[in-house]
């Protein structure tokens, strides 16, 4: 019986390591993320955009039409002051 409770005691105890671990890697994301700075932010949301926007310049009627909307909408998130 002894055994079975030593066993419970050690599982609780990596559990609660694991969430530790957890809650260390949620802090340090926060961390990076709060000290990053707007202009890296902004290029992480307008590159796929622009790749999109490339992507649909491809379709002969409308695609021109349509790259230039959203190379217009990135240019106004890189406008944004963060």
């Amino acid at each position: 019986m002894s055994a079975m409770k030593g066993t419970i005691l050690h599982l609780s105890l990596m559990e609660s390591e694991i969430m530790n671990k957890n809650i260390l890697r949620a802090v340090a994301v926060v961390a990076l993320a709060s000290s990053l700075s707007g202009c890296f932010l902004t290029k992480i949301v307008t590159v796929p955009m622009r790749v999109v926007g490339a992507v649909v310049s491809i379709i002969p009627v409308a695609g021109n039409t349509a790259n230039d909307v959203i190379q217009g909408a990135a240019n106004t998130v890189d406008d944004i002051p963060l």
